[in-house]
């Protein structure tokens, strides 16, 4: 197994970090997340039509670029550095892969075109309040009537969920338990019946919102595969996701040691840099080792995602739990590097804890991951 990216991939990382140091500056990501939607529409335009972004993981034949999960990883990770902000993790890691896995031919030629182009924003609205990460947990009900589901029930934590144009909801059957009797099904946000609401949140670049449904009807032909039998794609949609959401933890570790190190190297105190004194430098030394061993993780998920391996579950959720732990310690760490000012709106370290922290309980906290690492090898 290869760990060392191409030619074509690291030009794909060249061109998109040298685009998002004039895109997503610190100004930039400031005046987005102030904003109504969360982004800059302009902006995620130029990333669909000029980079065909959302298009990497999207087959040839439904109008994508047809790249693998490692170039998908190498892409989040960059993100990560310039805390993006852009619907592009819950259009791509979220709706558009759960087409991609749970869809028939039909369902992926009619809207991953779409997503590949930019012009349709999907998401996965999955998970209800009690914040079980796990298909077991869903709720959500969905009754057949005649040809048609009714799809009733409350989904929180949708990730831009408030802007999406299309939702991927998963529902059960009535009476059914645990991960049986689950089904996906793509639905329209102005579909009627469907009511969503914008949630506060620690982390402003990124949007979470709260969908109810209200006995919302869609045809027997808005579901993903065979009624009941949803809940393996779910878990494989969400280990997906977990491997580039790691992705992306790096690329904030990594600034965050980035301007943990610019700062010490700048900050005088006693008539010398910070970065001078042996308690700063292990400080470093210790951010830059758990930065190393959380790429290696993610790298190493990403590839085994782009196989296809019989061990996607373990590496995913091993790779989501150790670069949880290490983005939050490294932006933690930077800020106390940084000392009072690392507090203060002024300086971007502060956006990165909260990053971090969002990150962190996004898709599963590490105890959770390590807890299902533990009963996957059967402890």
């Amino acid at each position: 197994m290869r760990f060392a990216f191409t030619e074509e991939q690291e030009a794909l990382r060249a061109t998109a970090r040298a685009f998002l140091a004039e895109h997503s500056s610190s100004e930039q990501v400031r005046r987005a997340m102030q904003s109504e939607l969360g982004f800059a529409p302009e902006l995620w335009k130029t990333i669909s039509a000029q980079l065909n972004w959302p298009a990497v993981s999207i087959p040839e034949d439904c109008g994508g670029l047809g790249l693998g999960d490692v170039e998908l990883a190498a892409l989040l990770e960059v993100m990560g550095e310039a805390l993006l902000c852009a619907p592009f993790f819950s259009t791509v890691c979220l709706g558009a892969n759960a087409l991609r896995i749970a869809g028939s031919d039909a369902q992926k030629r009619e809207w991953l075109p779409a997503i590949a182009e930019g012009r349709t924003l999907a998401t996965l609205a999955a998970f209800e309040p009690d914040k079980n990460w796990s298909a077991a947990g869903i709720e959500a009900e969905a009754h057949r009537q005649g040809g048609d589901y009714l799809l009733t029930g409350r989904k929180r934590f949708v990730l831009d969920g408030y802007c999406a144009d299309l939702l991927v909801v998963a529902a059960r059957r009535e009476g059914s338990r645990g991960d049986d009797g689950i089904s996906l099904f793509t639905v329209p946000s102005e579909a009627q019946g469907v009511e969503r609401r914008a949630l506060p949140t620690l982390d402003q670049t990124r949007r979470l919102a709260e969908i109810e449904l209200h006995g919302v009807r869609v045809p027997a032909s808005a579901r993903l595969g065979e009624e009941g039998s949803g809940a393996a794609a779910l878990e494989r949609i969400l280990e997906l996701a977990a491997i580039g959401l790691a992705a992306e933890q790096v690329g904030g570790a990594q600034r965050c040691l980035d301007l943990a190190v610019a700062h010490a190297k700048s900050r005088v105190q006693f008539g010398r840099p910070i970065g001078s004194f042996q308690a700063i430098q292990h400080r470093c030394a210790d951010m830059m080792l758990r930065v190393e061993s959380a790429r290696s993780a993610a790298y190493y998920a990403a590839c085994v995602a782009a196989e296809n391996g019989p061990e996607l579950a373990r590496v995913a959720s091993l790779a989501k739990a150790y670069c949880s732990d290490a983005y939050f310690q490294c932006a933690a760490d930077s800020l106390q590097i940084h000392g009072g000012v690392g507090f203060t709106w002024e300086y971007d370290v502060q956006l990165h804890l909260k990053r971090a922290k969002w990150a962190e309980s996004f898709l599963g906290d590490p105890a959770f991951h390590r807890e299902r690492v533990a009963r996957l090898i059967g402890l």
